[in-house]
């Protein structure tokens, strides 16, 4: 018999956290930049592995896209995300990263404003503009914004998903299904 690479179980939990980020993004819309996704992105990353954080992403990011406005912005964003999910892959690989949450935190407030680095070179290729250093200044406020919001509700949020994945693992675990 042949496992299933995704449990059925498995792919209900990453849907659940797709319509977390989800509805965490919609909800804080009237603050830009301030939103749960990218500490949810982070905890999905360091408990659950790369691939994960990867879909949740994707999927979180088309999802309210939909809502929010769909444009070659999307794109930028997923990459972008993408970029900080990775590093954060690599920083799970060493122990005292993953013992420290106030490691984490300082990741998740660096996030901010790498993400807003990243996209600012994606956006000067895809917009054609001559001045990155110019436009990533331009947006270093909301860069602010979302890296303060992101060790803000990665504070609140750690101890939630941590239990919530700790729970999950040792019950796929019981099961076999992870």
């Amino acid at each position: 018999m042949q496992k299933q690479f995704f449990s059925t179980k498995e792919i209900a939990m990453l849907a659940l956290m797709v319509a977390t980020c989800t509805v965490g993004r919609l909800m804080f819309q009237f603050i830009p930049n301030v939103q749960p996704m990218t500490a949810i992105f982070l905890l999905i990353t360091l408990e659950l592995g790369v691939l994960r954080g990867l879909i949740v992403n994707l999927l979180s990011i088309i999802i309210t896209n939909l809502f929010l406005g769909m444009g070659v912005w999307t794109i930028s964003q997923i990459l972008s995300f993408s970029v900080i999910i990775l590093v954060a892959g690599l920083f799970a690989k060493v122990a005292i990263f993953k013992r420290r949450l106030w490691l984490q935190i300082l990741y998740s407030v660096f996030a901010g404003y790498f993400f807003g680095f990243v996209i600012s070179i994606i956006d000067t290729k895809v917009y054609g503009l001559t001045n990155l250093w110019a436009y990533y200044l331009a947006g270093l406020p909301f860069d602010t914004a979302h890296a303060m919001g992101n060790g803000a509700f990665y504070l609140i949020l750690a101890p939630v998903f941590k239990r919530l994945f700790k729970n999950y693992k040792s019950e796929a675990k019981r099961n076999d299904s992870f």
